[in-house]
Formats: structure tokens, C-alpha cells, sequence
């Protein structure tokens, strides 16, 4: 086994020089080859155009290529020896007392019950380590809708009552959700901090084995210049067609991204939001988001602040990490198509501000490199759809030209020369690009028989690459219509918000994929008759975009199919490890979900309203008031706008109230109280506000 030890400034360097060098250079040849069949009679302005756009897309290919191929090799001859769980490490102080780690579940209107049967699952498993007295946990609510605000309550007090977590499970509701999630975990730093040396932040899907978390803080400990580490997380637990088939792309492939990412980025990584460790000391004093310049979307506060917090955590002397050979890191993801681009549009507006912080004083250039990566990330979707719209513009000025065989006195005719070699050239090498990390991840497999048997097999694992592959192609040319479109509602400034994401399987109606795709049916139409009718020989080679739109319909519907997700694992297809052998803590989840055994008797019945409940069933009440922040007496004009609802609530019902107005009159505690003391003084029939 080789030797531990910590990077040098100079290997930092030899290794970003050697893997830039392979991404220019493959970039240069590329550009060459295509340059060759442009310069014979000098550049047209529609030529320069492709050349410039090529040069970025290629460029982009490239930095993807060679991340996966330095991944793979990492992989392929053993962890890589400056991974931060390889480096020598500091040695601990035997008198210092052991770290106290805050876990952070940030939500926003999110499903209680999924929530609480995640935490617990975590808590299980934490607790099966011997290591859970080092851990609080707390659930930091955003959530508007008093609904949803109500039964996070009652969750969080069963899971309190079922696990004896009294003064270490912890919930709070934020009267205003300020500066979104960020503003959410800033309010915990400046108020509970000072408690705790790390906090472990996740997400609403987030799940994570007891042993990976005490990994993550050892690691931290052994570590004191590093601020924060990020573990890869793998996509688990969904059962549409859709989303088996990501799971199985992320499973496989992700592993190798994410051993090439730490290859090249080393101790200057990058943060993914959720299911990370954050040094708690150095976040609060180096990680303050100020508010963007102007009004949203590009200014305002800044929505995709992991990258920024990143960012100024490094620019602070301090080092950031992923840990790429850290297991036990899960998440959920979108169920659908349609669901998964939704998600898109909320990140897409965080990523396109990073243009204007790409050029901010004082961050370093991997950092910007950071930015301009997460800015392309949605850029190259419009940048594709304009070089297609441009090689097919070029292809028809092409077939409108004249062929002259004389020139001057020349009585020799001058043939045309043909450039089918070099272009072919050009294609096969994106396309290698493109899709030989595919193969080199099912090389992968033949060295590890465990992850073989996790997949299925070599035969059921390659099939399931063909299979995902083609099943890309068709997804592809619809994601960069919708990105495209995301991108440029976005420069019309256009804001998005963060509305609620649909985490559930569900499956996608006619009318919903009609409604989202029927643009995307129609352009292809438009387009494949055009091309066909100007310019066939380009229609040939435009085909995959065109089937991918014309079956966009169908594919969403088909793939969003719970029932097909199912028989394409009963058939051994886009299994992953984690389907073949759960780790315990995906199993305490199922358990949870599939139990669902609460000790509270309010929870026994689901009530037709938890906001009426709130009102009327006295420990709801108490149990709600209890957790109200402190807050000064309501002014005259507030007085008489809660007096006003309380009246429209006694004489309409709560149905006449909307989840604003609703919020408004559980969220102060004397309204509160009278409103259950005026249930209490008259006979129910009377009281006016029961459904």
C-alpha cells in the first residue's frame, strides 16, 4: 500500500497543468479537424459562428471526458493517495472533550411523514455506532403552510416521545423565511452555533448511515484546516422507470465523476448544499451571503449559495473537500421527467448568477472556474440548440450553391473536394467522448466482483447501459428545449422563486405531458418537415433530435410508470447495489414509511384539518403555543386585521380563510388562545369554524 501523504503546493499544480493540457489539447484537435473543412475557401460569418461554438461545446465535452477518464484510472489502480481520507493525519487531543455535531434538516412545506421517517431511520442507525450522544438533531422549518406547519409538530414531538430525545432532537418554524435556505441555516448558526464544533447538513430526501457521519467528523478532527467536506450522494428509493433509470446512470457513473473531481480539484472543492460536514466556526465568520445588486433574477439574494460558501471558505485559507470513497450517502430524486425539469428551472436562475460572481473581486480561479461551470451547466443547452440551428442553416446555404467546375481559362474542370473524412472524424470524436465513459464504468465492474453482483451481473449491467443510453438520447433533445427555455425566461427577468418540489412517485397523466411537451411534439414536426423538404441529407443526420422531440409524449408518460419500474427490476435491469443489498438505514426507512406506529394518540386518525385541530383539540393547541417564538404585542392595525379574521373564521369557516390568512391567526399566541377558548365556551354546533 502507498504511503500517505499531503499534497504539495507543486503536485496541486502538476495535477490541474496535466489534466487542463489533456482538455486543451484534445480541445485544439477537435477544433482543428473541423477548422480543416471550413478553411478552404475562407470563413463564412455562419462558419465562424459554428468554429466559435463548437470551440466551447467541445471544450466542455472535454473537461467532462477527462474528469471521468482521470476517475477511472483512480479507480482502476486504487484509492487515490491524496484522497483527504488517505492523508496523514493530525493527532488527536486526549484532553480536548469530543465534539458536539448538530444535524440539520432545513424543510419547506415538505411531506412530514417522509421527513420524520428519514430522521428517524438516521437516528437508528447513528445510534447502532454507540457514537449518538455526540449528536443533536434539528429540524429547521421554513414551511408556510399551517397544514403542513402543524403536523411537522406533532411528528417532531412523536419522534421525541419514541426515542427519549428530550433536549436532543430539536424543531423550530422561522416566522419568515428570509434569504430562503441559506437564511435558514444562518438563523441556526447565530443562534445555536456556539454549541457545536461541525454541523452535517442535508436535505429533505437526505439519508445517511450512523458510521458514515461518524466518518465525516472524524475525518474533520483529524483535519483542523479543513472547513467542510462533501460526501457523493447516491440516488436511492424511487420506483418509476424515470427514476430507476437515473439512479442506475448515477450509481454507476457517478463514482467515477466524482474520483476525477477530486483528482483535479483536491483540497479546493466544491459544496453540493446537502449531505456534507461544515466546521461551524469558520462558516458563521467567513460565510455571510450579501444580497446581489438589483432585483431578481440576477440580483437579490443569492439562490445556488453552496458554491458561493464554498468559494469564501476557500478565499479564508481554509480547505474544502469531497470525499469520494465515503459511502453511505443517499438522496431522493425527482420521479418524472417533468418533475426533473422543474427542479432544473429552480436551480437554473441560483447557477446563471454565478455570471456575475465568476468576475467578483477576490475569489481564486478554481473557484471562478466553479462559477463558470455552474453557469454552463444550464448554458450549454442553448449553446447546443443554436449550433444545431446553425449547422442546419450552413447545410442549407450549402445545398444552395452553385457548383462552378471552370474557373478563368482553365479548361481542366476543378472537382469539389470532399470533406465526408474529416467530418466524420469530427462526429466520432464527441461521440467517443460522449459515451466511452460508459464503457469504462462497466470495465469497472470487472474488477469488483461485489459491485458486479450489485448490478445484476456483466450482462444485466451492460444491457442496462444500452438501455439508459438510448433512453438519454430521447430525454436529451427535450431537457434542451426546457433548459433553453429556462435560461431564456430567466434574461427576460423572469424571477422563479423555490416553490415546493414534488418528491413522491406519481405517475404523469395525458394532459400533464401534453401540456409540457406538446411545444416539444409540435417544433419537432416543424423541424423534421422543413429539413426533410430544404436540406434531406441533413435530416438523415438530424434524426435522433427529431425522435427524441416527436416521442416526448409517450416517453414521459411510459417512463414515469411505477408498474414499469417494477418489471424492469423483477428483469434484473437499473439495479444498483443498493437495491440488491439495502444497507440497514434504507431498510429502517422502509420499515418507518411502511409502519408508520406513532405514540401519539393525536396521530392515531388524520383529522380533515390540523390547522381546526390546532384550534380546538387542547394538546394540539398547547403543543403548538408551546413552540410559538416570543414576539411583541401586535400594533392596533394588526389587532384589527386578526380580529377581522377571526370574525370571517367564525361566520364562513375555515374554508373561506386561505393558508396565509390561516397562518396568520396561529402564528400569535393571544389569537391563539382565544380562538380556543371561544371553541370551548359555546356548543360545537355553534362555533362556526368546524369542517
Amino acid at each position: 500500500m502507498t504511503a500517505s501523504v499531503r499534497p504539495s503546493t507543486k503536485g496541486y499544480a502538476l495535477r490541474r497543468s496535466v489534466f487542463f493540457l489533456l482538455m486543451s489539447l484534445t480541445t485544439l484537435i477537435a477544433l482543428g479537424l473541423l477548422v480543416s473543412v471550413f478553411q478552404s475557401n475562407g470563413f463564412s460569418p455562419m462558419e465562424l459562428l459554428l468554429l466559435l461554438l463548437y470551440t466551447i461545446l467541445i471544450g466542455w465535452i472535454c473537461m467532462s471526458f477527462w474528469t471521468a477518464l482521470m476517475g477511472f484510472f483512480t479507480i482502476l489502480f486504487g484509492r487515490d493517495r491524496w484522497a483527504i481520507s488517505r492523508q496523514p493525519v493530525a493527532p488527536p487531543d486526549p484532553a480536548a472533550p469530543p465534539p458536539r455535531t448538530a444535524i440539520l434538516m432545513p424543510i419547506y412545506n415538505e411531506d412530514s411523514e417522509r421527513v420524520f421517517a428519514g430522521l428517524r431511520a438516521i437516528h437508528r442507525s447513528l445510534a447502532e455506532t454507540g457514537r449518538l450522544a455526540d449528536f443533536d438533531f434539528f429540524i429547521l422549518s421554513d414551511t408556510r403552510d399551517p397544514e403542513v406547519w402543524v403536523e411537522e409538530e406533532l411528528r417532531w414531538q412523536d419522534m421525541v416521545r419514541a426515542l427519549d430525545g428530550k433536549g436532543r432532537i430539536f424543531y423550530r418554524n422561522r416566522p419568515e423565511n428570509t434569504d430562503r435556505k441559506s437564511g435558514n441555516l444562518e438563523d441556526f448558526c447565530t443562534r445555536w452555533g456556539g454549541g457545536y464544533r461541525y454541523m452535517i447538513v442535508l436535505d429533505a430526501d437526505s439519508i445517511m448511515k450512523g458510521s458514515t457521519l461518524t466518518d465525516m467528523v472524524r475525518l474533520m478532527e483529524c483535519h483542523p484546516q479543513v472547513a467542510l467536506i462533501q460526501t457523493p450522494p447516491v440516488p436511492v428509493n424511487r420506483e418509476s422507470l424515470f427514476a430507476r433509470i437515473l439512479q442506475f446512470a448515477g450509481s454507476i457513473y457517478g463514482r467515477m465523476f466524482t474520483a476525477g473531481l477530486n483528482y483535479w480539484q483536491l483540497g479546493e472543492s466544491n459544496y453540493w448544499g446537502h449531505n456534507a460536514i461544515i466546521r461551524v466556526r469558520p462558516f458563521l465568520e467567513h460565510c455571510g451571503l450579501p444580497k446581489l445588486p438589483g432585483r431578481e433574477p440576477f440580483g437579490g439574494a443569492i439562490l445556488s449559495h453552496d458554491f458561493v460558501e464554498a468559494a469564501l471558505l476557500r478565499r479564508a485559507g481554509w480547505e474544502v473537500w469531497l470525499a469520494y470513497d465515503l459511502e453511505g450517502s443517499y438522496e431522493e430524486i425527482p420521479p418524472t421527467l417533468i418533475d426533473y425539469a422543474k427542479r432544473d428551472r429552480r436551480w437554473c436562475q441560483g447557477n446563471l448568477q454565478h455570471l456575475r460572481l465568476a468576475l467578483a473581486h477576490g475569489f481564486d480561479a478554481l473557484s471562478r472556474l466553479h462559477f463558470s461551470m455552474g453557469v454552463m451547466s444550464y448554458l450549454a443547452s442553448p449553446l447546443w440548440l443554436l449550433f444545431l440551428l446553425a449547422t442546419g442553416v450552413e447545410a442549407f446555404i450549402q445545398t444552395r450553391q452553385e457548383t462552378i467546375y471552370f474557373f478563368g481559362e482553365n479548361w481542366i474542370p476543378v472537382w469539389p473536394v470532399s470533406f465526408a473524412v474529416e467530418m466524420t472524424t469530427v462526429l466520432l470524436v464527441t461521440l467517443t467522448m460522449l459515451f466511452l465513459p460508459k464503457l469504462l464504468a462497466l470495465l469497472l465492474l470487472l474488477k469488483d466482483s461485489r459491485l458486479r453482483h450489485g448490478y445484476g451481473g456483466m450482462f444485466a449491467a451492460t444491457l442496462s447501459v444500452v438501455l439508459e443510453t438510448v433512453f438519454s438520447v430521447l430525454t436529451a433533445p427535450v431537457l434542451m428545449l426546457f433548459q433553453t427555455k429556462f435560461v431564456l425566461a430567466i434574461l427576460l427577468r423572469r424571477a422563479v422563486g423555490w416553490p415546493t418540489q414534488q418528491r413522491g412517485d406519481h405517475m404523469t397523466s395525458f394532459k400533464e405531458a401534453a401540456l409540457a411537451h406538446g411545444g416539444h411534439t409540435l417544433t419537432g414536426v416543424v423541424v423534421g418537415v422543413l429539413s426533410y423538404q430544404y436540406v434531406p441529407a441533413f435530416f438523415w443526420w438530424f434524426t435522433p433530435v427529431l425522435l427524441g422531440l416527436l416521442l416526448s409524449i409517450p416517453v414521459s408518460m411510459l417512463s414515469s410508470s411505477i408498474a414499469l419500474g417494477r418489471k424492469s427490476r423483477e428483469l434484473g435491469l437499473f439495479l444498483t447495489p443498493e437495491e440488491t443489498d439495502p444497507p440497514s438505514v434504507l431498510c429502517y426507512l422502509d420499515e418507518n414509511l411502511r409502519e408508520d406506529d406513532p405514540v401519539l394518540p393525536v396521530l392515531w386518525d388524520r383529522p380533515a384539518s390540523r390547522f381546526v385541530q390546532a384550534l380546538t383539540d387542547p394538546y394540539v393547541n398547547a403543543l403548538h403555543l408551546s413552540l410559538l417564538p416570543e414576539s411583541e404585542p401586535p400594533g392596533r392595525r394588526r389587532r384589527h386585521y386578526l380580529e377581522g379574521l377571526i370574525h370571517q373564521l367564525e361566520e364562513e369557516g375555515p374554508d373561506s380563510l386561505s393558508a396565509a390568512q390561516k397562518r396568520e391567526l396561529i402564528s400569535d399566541s393571544e389569537t391563539l388562545l382565544r380562538l380556543h377558548a371561544l371553541f370551548w365556551s359555546r356548543p360545537p354546533a355553534n362555533a362556526g369554524m368546524l369542517p
